[in-house]
């Protein structure tokens, strides 16, 4: 990889099944970078993520993420590759029958860490990260909408990623809170680890200016301007 990149994307053409949703995507996303991406339902915008996480396979161009090469990638690899890689999505994803601390166990346990103090001190420290230290023993439906998307982002957080990708991270939730996850992931990619956010939440890019990628007519268009 070059220079500071963690996403580098050349001349890629996206492939949903064999529909082409975007084509001759260049991309560029360095090391700590926030970088908002839009575009209207369908045009592209999850299909780019799936991409970076190994979900979607590079047929044509070229494609690097957290140093590795997305068209040379192995099915081996996919884990490795989203160890770099933390994922916010719309939706939280908890796990309903476990607390707090059970779900980001699970995930360090599944991506290898044997040590139960090193898990434990890893969990507590992603925790304050996200203000929530003191959740550590509830349940999922006990906390607000707010507090379970930060616990997603603690749980994004727990294998020290180069890069967020956070799919409509804000989505559900109500224009305060919305603003307090923002204001995380903003301190985020200023302590180093870039953020990618697809959003249609006009306000909080206007709130929170920062570089735009837009999703548009099966292109990638980089460094768009709000009007």
């Amino acid at each position: 990889m070059i220079g500071n990149s963690i996403i580098k994307l050349h001349n890629v053409d996206v492939y949903q099944q064999k529909h082409l949703v975007l084509s001759a995507v260049n991309l560029h996303i360095d090391k700590g970078e926030f970088v908002f991406l839009i575009g209207q339902t369908g045009s592209g915008k999850s299909s780019l993520m799936k991409i970076l996480y190994g979900e979607l396979h590079i047929t044509e161009g070229e494609g690097h993420a957290g140093g590795y090469d997305l068209k040379k990638l192995s099915d081996h690899d996919i884990p490795f590759l989203r160890r770099k890689l933390g994922i916010v999505f719309q939706d939280f994803q908890l796990l309903t029958d476990r607390t707090v601390e059970e779900n980001l166990a699970f995930v360090l346990n599944a991506t290898g860490w044997k040590d139960k103090n090193l898990i434990n001190e890893r969990i507590r420290d992603v925790l304050e990260k996200v203000g929530l230290r003191s959740k550590l023993r509830k349940m999922p439906h006990e906390l607000s909408g707010g507090e379970q998307q930060r616990v997603v982002v603690a749980r994004a957080l727990l294998n020290n990623p180069e890069l967020i990708l956070a799919d409509e991270p804000t989505g559900n939730l109500d224009p305060e809170t919305s603003e307090e996850v923002m204001l995380l992931l903003k301190d985020i990619s200023r302590s180093g680890t870039a953020v990618l956010m697809a959003t249609h939440n006009y306000n909080l890019i206007r709130t929170f200016p920062s570089r735009i990628v837009k999703c548009e007519n099966g292109r990638v268009i980089e460094d768009v301007k709000m009007v």
